[in-house]
């Protein structure tokens, strides 16, 4: 941000990247409803399959963070914002076709083109909310953000599967009561027709934001630039500040926990014997501990608590519920689940400006880094699909194991990884 920009612009321009984080949230969370959908429309065989809902949205992260840096260097931040946006909307129309063939992997498609755009938004707005400010204080307005982006994910699971999974436990049976291929085909393109008319109306919304985006008055931000010094001297390039690299696998696991605990509690529950009409909003409980916990982050940081404590504190947390989850069963364990929602909230806010604090005329390719961290979502959640499908593990220890050695480093880089490679005076 430019320095000579007043409260009020920086206002305006935080009230606008609040906007983008709310489509973040909707958008993302969608994924814990399309899982079981997509498991049951599209006849998939396992929950790993199924999972790959998640590797397919998340894994865009990771190929198009670093070319997404480089279209934000020549389109400017705000433009490539409304790229994004407009990227999105074109992976919302893929949802028809789609949903016309019965194609999984046309599903896959439209989720992938949806997290290129969602790449592209967030390596611009994250380091816009860095900068906005002191970097003391980002965490406090990351989590502000953050509460946009969980209400839009409490709303989103409940909308959409109060849409496509109405009654889908009854249509579950009598597609698996059938032996007739025509009725049971019947049934399973009744139900995909579902997912039809909400994705248009996300597509119109997102290319009318893309749209006003491009419009708006949103400013540019100059990146600050790295001080050298007798204790802090310039740097040869991005992969010169461990504290930047240790902070991305940071970040690659604390996404994979936190998409774990949002989109598979559905899963978890339904492999205790829940209901699919029970289990399908389960993620909003998951996303309401989040928002508390964003709330919390408010107003305690950095007043009360710094960034990283805040950050230990959380990991902490994570690793006791983890435990707990581990020899819980019924609805203890799913209340513990959602409890992860908590212990999760403050770790984006806080890793996010620990890791590129100092890297100065790095920040750019540094967030994309950070951004490719993301991918984390796409690896975990199908690596308890897979421990518990294929590999005869309980389901609570295959939750327990995508869980805990994940809370285990995020505490070590809470400790001591964000100070790594740093000099003091």
């Amino acid at each position: 941000m430019n320095q000579t920009q007043t409260p009020k612009s920086q206002t305006y321009a935080l009230a606008i990247i609040a906007v983008l984080f709310f489509i973040f949230g909707f958008i993302t969370w969608l994924n814990s409803t399309l899982i079981p959908f997509l498991k049951l429309a599209c006849e998939l065989k396992s929950d790993m399959q199924a999972f790959f809902v998640t590797t397919a949205f998340y894994m865009a992260y990771f190929f198009l963070a670093i070319p997404s840096a480089w279209i934000l260097k020549r389109s400017g931040y705000k433009n490539g914002m409304a790229l994004g946006l407009a990227v999105m909307a074109l992976g919302s129309l893929v949802f028809i076709p789609a949903a016309n063939d019965r194609s999984f992997t046309l599903f896959l498609v439209g989720l992938f083109v949806q997290g290129a755009g969602l790449a592209l938004l967030q390596t611009a707005s994250n380091p816009y909310a860095s900068i906005l400010g002191p970097i003391e204080s980002a965490a406090k307005r990351i989590s502000i953000l953050g509460v946009c982006n969980k209400i839009a994910g409490i709303l989103s699971p409940l909308i959409l599967g109060a849409i496509v999974l109405k009654n889908a436990q009854a249509i579950e049976e009598k597609v698996l009561a059938t032996s007739d291929p025509v009725l049971k085909s019947e049934l399973l393109t009744e139900l995909t027709a579902r997912i039809i008319p909400p994705y248009i109306i996300i597509a119109i919304c997102l290319f009318i934001l893309a749209f006003l985006t491009y419009r708006s008055g949103l400013p540019e931000i100059e990146e600050p630039k790295e001080e050298a010094s007798g204790t802090n001297p310039a740097r040869a390039s991005v992969f010169s500040y461990p504290h930047l690299l240790l902070g991305v696998l940071c970040l690659f696991l604390y996404v994979g926990v936190e998409v774990l605990a949002g989109d598979a509690i559905g899963t978890y529950g339904k492999a205790m014997g829940m209901s699919l009409d029970e289990t399908k909003y389960f993620t909003s409980y998951t996303l309401f501990a989040m928002l508390l916990g964003y709330i919390i982050g408010i107003f305690t940081i950095p007043k009360y608590l710094s960034q990283q404590g805040a950050l230990r504190y959380s990991a902490i947390l994570g690793l006791l519920i983890s435990v707990g989850i581990y020899f819980a069963s019924g609805y203890t364990a799913i209340f513990l689940i959602a409890a992860l929602g908590l212990a999760n909230a403050l770790m984006w806010p806080a890793i996010f400006p620990l890791a590129i604090d100092g890297i100065g005329k790095y920040t750019q390719i540094g967030s994309a880094f950070l951004i490719m961290g993301i991918a984390g979502g796409a690896v975990v959640p199908p690596l308890y699909g897979w421990l518990k499908d294929t590999q005869g593990l309980s389901n609570q220890l295959s939750f327990f194991l995508c869980s805990a050695p994940a809370y285990l480093y995020i505490l070590y880089y809470a400790a001591k990884g964000f100070k790594a490679g740093k000099t003091f005076a």
